[in-house]
């Protein structure tokens, strides 16, 4: 499934209104409706930010991780995976480090002279 949202629950929880609550952090009824239905494919931070202000509280309480059930019947690992190259310094080619996110962050170092990024081309 992916990501759930739960603004629903929140709204029950603080007795608000669906329209009262886009007034008050400042997007449309529709794109509210859009996005606590499920069919948003992304969320600005300053939107939710506000309806984490205006419904007093956190992130994770709007937004839940669901694994895909065939994945996870099948035991496959449904962690959410990133991997890509950061540079750790504003200077190019001082130093950049690879990381793989999953559960955590384990960013080996690499000198300026290992570093193949294209940020520093």
């Amino acid at each position: 499934m992916g990501i759930r949202v739960d603004i629903d629950v929140m709204l029950a929880k603080r007795k608000m209104a669906v329209g009262e609550l886009a007034e008050r952090i400042g997007i449309t009824p529709a794109n509210l409706a859009v996005l606590k239905n499920g069919r948003a494919k992304a969320v600005r931070f300053t939107t939710l930010q506000s309806l984490c202000e205006v419904l007093g509280c956190q992130p994770g309480d709007l937004l839940v991780y669901e694994p895909d059930t065939a994945q996870a019947e099948a035991g496959q690992d449904t962690t959410p995976r990133y991997q890509g190259l950061i540079c750790t310094d504003s200077t190019p080619r001082l130093s950049c480090a690879m990381i793989t996110v999953a559960v955590n962050i384990s960013p080996p170092m690499m000198s300026g002279s290992q570093c193949s990024a294209s940020c520093h081309m």
